[in-house]
């Protein structure tokens, strides 16, 4: 356990800051072990990178030695959460809310187990010795079975309206047309409540959330407070923006998503390669493991020479080793190979077999024929339906607009080689324009 390692991450901008504002009390708590927890709402089947600074900053905790607690709020998904919201959520069914548990909770196991198997086992610092302890529960261990007039009761009496009425949140809604609804009103007081029983049961006393999230984490604050006597702390992690300031998540629209069926490794490893030079800085600080000389070297080299994207490059590898594993970073790297790496690319393509060629390029049409003598380029595209009619196709081949295996072919007459339009493993890659994709399978 160590002071220092807390300073780090203030310095670092992962925290972006402490509620209520005692660093120094909560630098002198973390000397010892603690326990921290972050929730987590079950309103998709899938976590975003709008979500990942939050779990990078319980790995930190965890790599100096704390235990960690991920809650899934499967019971308080039943209500929803009014914060940045201008109208209610619609109430969702059981087994949507299931799907997107189990979702929810593959996504933390994975990146957890990424990060000790590709981060941690070679990290010879190791600032806390031993990995804290993770546990992943779900808010429904709680309250299933908990009547209202006791929750009432015992941890109602403990809110006060005035304070509840006062939060952003509700203030918002009121001035909103849509107002509030006493369901989603009460929700600080279940999230509070959810703080109080990590507490009783594993002596937590920090939370992390997004900025977004301080009433509610006042409101747990207050509630320890009140009934424990007991000083609590919010962790607040930055929200992640782009640089024009908006916000990257599923309500703005914008989603990265951590499950590789919603977004692949290889989108993934894009979406940090495609950051401007600023961001990749910054986002460096943020979601990466490196120590302080390390990243500052980094930093230094993305300076000097910003055409070489060291910033991107270290980033988009780390984060989509930490969220897909080396696979899915393989992946994602001999799709950057194939579309982007010029001389590269035929080789990258010879050396893939079927089923990495198609988690690549999983979104590419497919079809699949049978190989004929003297069967050309016009025959293979009009048989694959690569385009609506052959008076098409001929005007595009000719113009240029059409690649096999990333290839420029512009006569329609070419008969399709063996070796040379057809790779190893019996497979074609065609492409229409820039970014129409298509996968033949050549079958005996």
């Amino acid at each position: 356990y160590s002071k220092g390692a807390f300073r780090q991450l203030l310095q670092r901008g992962v925290v972006q800051e402490v509620f209520p504002p005692e660093n120094d009390e909560v630098v002198n708590l973390f000397s010892s072990k603690q326990c921290v927890y972050c929730g987590f709402d079950p309103t998709s089947d899938s976590l975003h990178v709008g979500n990942l600074l939050a779990i990078v900053l319980m790995i930190h905790m965890q790599r100096m030695g704390h235990d960690v607690i991920a809650v899934i709020g499967d019971s308080t998904a039943q209500i929803g959460d009014p914060s940045g919201r201008l109208t209610e959520r619609d109430k969702m069914a059981d087994d949507a809310i299931e799907r997107n548990v189990a979702g929810i909770r593959d996504n933390l196991e994975t990146i957890f187990i990424n990060h000790e198997e590709h981060f941690w086992k070679d990290d010879a610092s190791k600032p806390g010795g031993e990995l804290g302890l993770l546990r992943i529960v779900r808010n429904s261990d709680w309250y299933n079975g908990q009547g209202v007039i006791p929750f009432l009761g015992t941890v109602g009496r403990h809110f006060r309206l005035g304070k509840m009425m006062c939060r952003t949140s509700v203030q918002q809604r009121i001035r909103s047309g849509e107002g509030i609804s006493f369901t989603e009103f009460s929700y600080q007081m279940f999230q509070s409540y959810d703080w109080l029983y990590l507490y009783d049961k594993y002596k937590c006393r920090f939370q992390i959330g997004g900025g977004d999230q301080l009433g509610n984490i006042d409101s747990g604050h207050d509630l320890l407070r009140r009934t424990r006597t007991q000083t609590a702390y919010g962790i607040l992690v930055p929200l992640i923006t782009a640089e024009t300031g908006d916000k990257y998540g599923k309500s703005a629209g914008n989603a990265v998503w951590l499950n590789p069926r919603k977004t692949s490794p290889y989108e993934l490893y894009q979406f940090f390669m495609r950051l401007t030079d600023t961001e990749a800085v910054k986002f460096l600080r943020l979601f990466t493991f490196a120590e302080q000389t390390e990243l500052d070297n980094l930093i230094e080299a993305q300076m000097k020479s910003p055409e070489r994207r060291v910033a991107q490059k270290r980033l988009a590898r780390d984060v989509t080793l930490l969220v897909h594993g080396e696979r899915g970073l393989t992946l994602a790297q001999n799709a950057t190979e194939i579309l982007f790496g010029g001389s590269r690319a035929d080789e990258t393509l010879h050396r893939l077999d079927e089923e990495e060629l198609r988690l690549i390029f999983g979104d590419a049409g497919f079809a699949q024929l049978a190989p004929e003598p003297g069967l050309t380029v016009l025959d293979m595209a009009m048989k694959a339906r690569l385009f609506p009619s052959e008076e098409d196709a001929v005007r595009i081949i000719s113009a240029g607009g059409f690649y096999i295996n990333q290839h420029r072919v512009n006569a329609p007459s070419h008969v399709i080689v063996p070796g040379v339009h057809v790779l190893p493993n019996n497979l074609t890659l065609a492409r229409v324009g820039k970014k129409n994709y298509y996968l033949i399978k050549w079958i005996s």
